[in-house]
């Protein structure tokens, strides 16, 4: 494709065009919360109409579009089952209630047209990325950008896997998840999901004038931090776990660190 604003364009209409669908099975399902499943499956949507339109270098082409593949299935599989059986996030639930009868139109602009500009916003690196012909070969920003990215998969995933086994267990039942990856922060799978953008970051910045292309991993690190992550998960935690402000005064909010020792 000719034209870098071209295919930015196409993949905003192609974003919104999905997130539009999404809301339209919302409305069948009556289940808003299905916007975080749809969120993962966007990126790879993003990423594979970029690598089919862009004429970038190839290999960097394909190694951006297989990171972000892995990243969106895994989170959009984890959270559908997840959510498997289960009625719409209390999240979704309040913004009901709050709308009324307004709120099956509302959605369409608050909920899903919102995560789909930011889809857009987030994945500009790496349509840029894609879209950049030099240098036509992969060097030390790309293996260093991998490295961050596979350090912050592991995360994620292993942060997952140790929360979903925690919470199986009907004797951990009221109890505060601290153990594994957990006793090093608060969580381990946002911190993930941040450094694997910052890894994409620096592969994308192995090309020339990327360096604008940082929105895309601030904004997620800022999404996660103050928006729907962190803040508004502990929230909630809070008024439901009295044990978790003990957790939360002992154990690093993102960055891993080492707990602080519990005074006797």
């Amino acid at each position: 494709m000719d034209s870098t604003l071209t295919l930015l364009g196409v993949n905003l209409v192609v974003v919104l065009g999905f997130m539009t669908g999404a809301w339209l099975l919302s409305l069948i399902l009556r289940d808003a919360s299905i916007a975080d499943v749809f969120w993962g499956l966007g990126f790879v949507l993003v990423v594979w109409v970029t690598f089919f339109l862009a004429d970038g270098y190839l290999l960097r082409k394909v190694l951006l579009t297989v990171l972000v593949s892995l990243w969106g299935l895994r989170l959009a599989v984890h959270i559908g089952w997840r959510k498997r059986g289960k009625e719409e996030d209390r999240r979704y639930q309040a913004w009901r209630t709050r709308h009324g009868k307004a709120f099956w139109w509302v959605s369409l602009f608050t909920v899903f047209g919102v995560q789909g500009l930011l889809l857009w916003v987030i994945s500009l690196g790496v349509q840029a990325g894609q879209v950049a012909p030099e240098p036509a070969r992969l060097g030390g920003l790309d293996a260093a950008g991998t490295l961050v990215w596979l350090v912050g998969f592991v995360f994620e995933v292993v942060g997952d896997l140790q929360l979903a086994r925690f919470k199986a267990d009907p004797e951990n039942r009221g109890h505060v998840m601290d153990r594994g990856l957990w006793a090093y922060t608060r969580h381990p799978n946002y911190f993930g999901e941040s450094l694997m953008w910052w890894g994409i970051f620096l592969i994308v910045l192995s090309t020339p004038h990327s360096l604008w292309t940082v929105i895309s991993p601030i904004t997620i690190t800022f999404l996660l931090l103050r928006v729907s992550g962190v803040t508004l998960l502990e929230k909630s935690i809070e008024e439901t776990r009295p044990a978790y402000r003990a957790y939360k005064e002992n154990t690093s909010a993102f960055l891993p660190w080492f707990p602080k020792k519990k005074s006797s």
